[in-house]
This record gives C-alpha cells, structure tokens and sequence, in this order.
C-alpha cells in the first residue's frame, strides 16, 4: 500500500510496522512550558524508535513505559500526567499528558491518516537550480507541501522527496493562477526576465484574491529596486509591492551556498506559518 504525503518519519513507521508491533506514544495535552506541542509522537518498537516527544528524562521514561507494555502484550495504557518539575525534576516545570497506544500492521491505513493530517502549508517553489534543489530536499521534512516549478524540460532529478510534486510549466507564470490558496511562493527561475513575469503573476492574483501571504524573490537589494522600478511601470503600487521579500531568507546568515541559502528561506517559511 502506498501512503500520500506522510513525511519519511511516518513512512519509517508504517514500513515497521509490516513486521512488528509498537506503542505509539502522543503527547496529547499540554500547559506551561514543554519540551514538544500536542500531537507530537514517537513509536517505540522492541528494538528501535521513530519520533520523539522530546524532554529527556520525560521521554526516558516513556520509552520504558512502553516497552513494558509491548511485554506484556496490553492493547492499550491509560494516559499518563507529567508534571515536569516536581515529578522529573525538569525545569520546563509544565505539565504533559501522554497518551498510550498499541499499534500493528492492521492500523497502518488509519495511522496514515491520523498522524498525517496535520495541516501541511503549500509551497510553490518557481525554478530548478541549485537553490531550488536545496530547498527541496530541506523542506521534505518540514509542514510544507511544495509544487516545484520550471519552464525547463529534464531539470528535476529522476526522484524527489515526499511531499514534492515536480510541474513543467510553459509559460512559467502560466502556473500561478493555478497555486494552492494560501501558497508561499519562492522565485528563482534561471532568468530574471523570468523572475519577473512570475513575480508579476503572483502579484496580480493577490491583487484580485489576496490568497498568497508569502512572496519571496531571490536575489540581491540591487535586483529588488530594478525590479520595483519595473513593476511600478506595470502599474503595481507601493503598497502592493511591500508585499514582497527581497532578498529571501532570515536576517544574518552570510553564506551564498545553497544549501545555507536553502535553510535561511526555510527558517523564514516556518516564521511565516507561526504568524500567517
């Protein structure tokens, strides 16, 4: 059976589970400060994990916990409340509530699901050079379901990551007003005439639809002003025009190779889900 868009740690997990049992331990309510939110899981098998849960001496013994379990053959445990401070003696001093569940090959289908429904933010990622082969290797495992974009016949590789789907687009821009409401969308086509047709493009859909809350241009400060220029001549306002990142990618980081290029745009991307 194949499953869509469940990210390589479900994907390591199901495949395990086609020859052993485990516990699928979930964090499943939180207060204060914790080492990992709710929904968060880790599957523990006789000889091996798949996940965490984070927080140390928490997880030490939830793995242990689970184990005994798989022992002892349960179908299930009763939750368990952690107070992190006066039980663990950590100093997040929230609280956690685990959740224990024996799962097998039978609830795979289920599993996929379940833990594959959280909500994955789409990516349009316009051009396949260096930068954008980067970034979609650093984004496969990351809450980001990318469409990745040329107008170039053979430049994807012959296989991508999961949650990466390759489209030929001729024109490139022709690809826009068919993106994912709610996309952000990357530009670093091999042109700039390119750049700025799609820049351009997304541009005049958030114009009429207001559905693209990141657009980022890759290139320099220089670029950035011959392309405002450009694109005022288009007849595009300063307000509109704000709306744009250029250069991409979190402050700070100097390195032009593309893979720091790659983890820069990412980090911005996952900034842009926490206040989007």
């Amino acid at each position: 059976m194949v499953f869509r868009n469940t990210g390589p740690l479900l994907e390591t997990l199901l495949a395990r589970l086609a020859y052993a049992p485990a516990v699928l331990v979930q964090v499943d309510q939180t207060q204060g400060s914790v080492p990992r939110e709710a929904g968060t899981w880790m599957a523990v098998f006789a000889d091996a994990l798949v996940g965490t849960i984070g927080g140390g001496h928490l997880e030490f013994d939830a793995i242990a916990r689970a184990r005994a379990s798989l022992e002892k053959n349960e179908v299930t445990e009763p939750p368990l409340r952690v107070a992190l401070g006066p039980s663990l003696g950590q100093c997040c001093g929230g609280v956690v509530q685990l959740r224990f569940e024996r799962v097998g090959a039978a609830d795979a289908e289920a599993l996929a699901l379940r833990l594959g429904a959280r909500q994955l933010a789409p990516v349009a990622l316009f051009g396949g050079g260096h930068v954008g082969h980067a970034l979609a290797q650093v984004l496969a495992p990351l809450p980001f379901a990318v469409s990745w974009i040329d107008s170039r016949d053979g430049v994807f590789p012959a296989s991508v990551p999961p949650r990466v789907v390759c489209e030929h687009s001729e024109p490139v821009q022709a690809a826009v007003p068919g993106l994912a409401p709610q996309s952000r969308v990357l530009i670093m086509s091999f042109s700039h005439a390119e750049d700025l047709d799609v820049l351009a493009a997304c541009l005049k859909r958030q114009r009429e639809r207001g559905d693209l809350p990141y657009i980022g241009l890759i290139g320099s400060k220089t670029k950035w002003a011959t392309f405002r220029h450009r694109l005022e001549a288009r007849g595009f306002t300063a307000d509109e025009l704000a709306h744009v990142t250029c250069p991409i990618g979190v402050p700070g980081i100097s390195g032009k190779e593309p893979e720091v290029i790659a983890v820069a745009v990412a980090a911005q991307l996952l900034q842009s889900i926490d206040v989007g």
